[in-house]
């Protein structure tokens, strides 16, 4: 993995690569590069580890020309960041391949390979791809065949581009478990792993299915399903414009993206009710059915993802007392867990192409869960097609690394499935209306909470010289805790860990004196007194306590406590509130350590591999 583009054109395709390369930064990566077909029908290749535009700087100084090629950015799982690990890769001037995802059986194909006398120059999963297909084009004259016959070969996750000289009036491309779209243009064909790469060139996209295999020349697309039969996928028109993922004033795309909260969450909620009720069918055709006969919740994630279904477990079971379990989707698929028919599967992801949530969802459905619910941000995503209902967050493009918008637009999403679920189990009319009412004041409360920033940015300032940090939480704000830290080891680099306030006694005290910051979130609640007393276990031991408290509770500074304080807002919807300073804690302390905000070292944006 992590991003390709591709075209065919009857202009210089080159331009259009290099954007599309430069739209895919955010998904995070280690080297860039690209393959063109050029007027000498030869094969032209540039590679180079590092950021695009040492690409571009490359391409300046040895330029290059096609109506035909793929690019791609490399984020390394099988050999290190390097030019010769760098796609695209070529066999025998003749072949070219991009290739995200993981080819599980690459030492077999290796071994066979090298005995057939076919050389490596890379330690790359993906050299076995491009090999396979040089030596079934041996026995074709046609590029389709060929690769049609190699991915028969192949065990694992892929989505392909892939040109010949041979051929240089075709592009192919497939998928299966990594997500490809294509993009069509006027006499012109694009394809990438993600729409915002082409967004400059068209808003008219095709989603390939899983299995699919796509034969594109000036003139024509046709696609093939994985049955071998030809199939037509539908055009869908974008709505999202090419600078829809600008940074515009903002000087980092996570900043800007903390900002448009409030409007991400006013999005999440428009068109959702009928006079302040809910209307279930938002979450797709047959919902109210579903949930007449949904009798639990497994809620299946990664990441950030899992720490919003974290907080939705207590709201399941607190407000509405469903029973609701939650697993790491990665640890879900290699146990053997036990499902009834009647459990409700909620998955949550941000790109809907997170592989072990993909997977775990499959395992489920195995298992005999007969119902599935998919949380998502990215329309016609794999996950979006896999689930029987669907609820997106309509939280917009999503640049930065580290997510923000995505995070608090899940927690709203996840409130109204409460609501709807909730109307089955013990959720008055009384508790529906009153988490109505303040659903539908958190764009303001958040406005407000954004205010905070400079005060915020000025407390940044004593994780200067920190290498380690502390949050803790007590309820819904223990996950809350858990995001805050995440963040703050994200894009800082700083190593920080969360608990619920609670144990600190059973270890984590060990840890505490003058350097190690501790950071508390305090919403005025009932665990409120058990909150202060950890605070104090903290204080006598000299650690240095940053609270972010609501402003109604009368504690105040001392030597080692700062406190931050927070417009008062009811407890159901608190975790969405309070996740916002930390948000702007992590984000400020990561400007003041000059790491990359938007692209934080070893992370991808969207994980699809496992």
């Amino acid at each position: 993995m992590c991003g390709i583009v591709g075209a065919i054109a009857q202009r210089d395709v080159v331009p259009i690569l290099l954007e599309g390369l430069r739209r895919l930064e955010y998904r995070g990566y280690d080297s860039a590069g690209l393959a063109v077909i050029d007027n000498d029908g030869q094969i032209k290749r540039q590679r180079q580890i590092g950021k695009v535009s040492r690409l571009e700087k490359l391409l300046e100084e040895d330029p290059t020309h096609g109506f035909i090629g793929i690019a791609h950015t490399r984020w390394a799982t099988h050999g290190k960041p390097s030019q010769k690990n760098a796609h695209p890769h070529i066999c025998r001037r003749k072949v070219a391949v991009v290739h995200n995802g993981i080819i599980e059986n690459h030492e077999q194909l290796r071994s066979k390979q090298l005995s057939n006398g076919y050389e490596f120059t890379s330690q790359t999963d993906t050299e076995v791809i491009v090999h396979e297909i040089y030596d079934a084009l041996e026995h074709t004259d046609d590029l389709l065949s060929a690769v049609k016959t190699t991915v028969k070969n192949l065990d694992g996750a892929y989505a392909l581009g892939v040109i010949s000289n041979e051929h240089p009036d075709r592009l192919i491309t497939c998928r299966k478990g990594s997500p490809l779209v294509i993009g069509v243009g006027i006499g012109e064909y694009f394809i990438a792993s993600d729409v915002a790469a082409l967004l400059p060139v068209t808003q008219r996209f095709i989603f390939l299915e899983d299995g699919d295999i796509a034969e594109i020349t000036l003139n024509s697309l046709v696609i093939y399903n994985e049955q071998g039969e030809k199939v037509e996928r539908p055009i869908k028109e974008s709505m999202l414009s090419a600078d829809s993922a600008e940074k515009g004033e903002y000087r980092h795309y996570m900043l800007k993206e903390i900002f448009e909260q409030p409007h991400a969450i006013s999005e999440t909620l428009e068109g959702r009710f009928i006079d302040r009720r809910l209307q279930e069918n938002t979450f797709g055709h047959d919902a109210d059915k579903i949930f007449d006969n949904v009798k639990s919740i497994q809620i299946l994630a990664c990441g950030t993802s899992f720490h919003a279904g974290l907080v939705a477990k207590y709201w399941f079971e607190e407000l509405a007392r469903v029973p609701c379990n939650i697993e790491v989707a990665s640890e879900f698929r290699y146990r053997k867990p036990v499902l009834n028919q009647d459990t409700l599967i909620v998955t949550i992801s941000q790109s809907g192409e997170t592989a072990d949530t993909l997977a775990a969802l499959n395992e489920a459905k195995t298992l005999g869960a007969k119902y599935s619910l998919a949380i998502c941000n990215v329309p016609e995503s794999s996950l979006v097609r896999e689930s029987d209902l669907v609820m997106m967050t309509r939280a917009g493009p999503e640049i930065g690394v580290a997510s923000t918008k995505a995070f608090t637009t899940q927690l709203v999403t996840l409130m109204l499935l409460v609501i709807a679920v909730g109307r089955r189990f013990d959720l008055s009319k009384e508790l529906e209306k009153k988490i109505t009412s303040e659903l539908f004041k958190l764009p303001g409360q958040i406005e407000d909470i954004l205010k905070l920033d400079k005060q915020i940015e000025e407390l940044s300032e004593q994780f200067a010289e920190k290498h380690n940090a502390l949050f803790l939480g007590r309820g819904t704000q223990y996950p809350v805790a858990m995001e805050g830290a995440l963040k703050l080891k994200e894009i800082s680099y700083i190593h920080a860990e969360a608990y619920p306030a609670g144990e600190l006694k059973h270890g984590p005290l060990a840890l505490i004196d003058s350097e190690m910051p501790v950071i508390t979130v305090a919403p005025n609640n009932s665990l409120l007194e058990k909150l202060k007393s950890n605070m104090q276990e903290v204080s006598a031991r000299g650690g240095q306590l940053i609270v972010f408290m609501d402003e109604t509770l009368e504690v105040e500074d001392d030597d080692n406590v700062q406190i931050i304080r927070i417009p008062s807002v009811e407890n159901e919807i608190a975790p969405v509130v309070y996740t916002i300073p930390l948000q702007l804690l992590s984000y400020h302390v990561a400007v003041l350590k000059g790491t990359d905000v938007d692209q934080p070292r070893n992370l991808a944006k969207s994980v699809t591999v496992e």
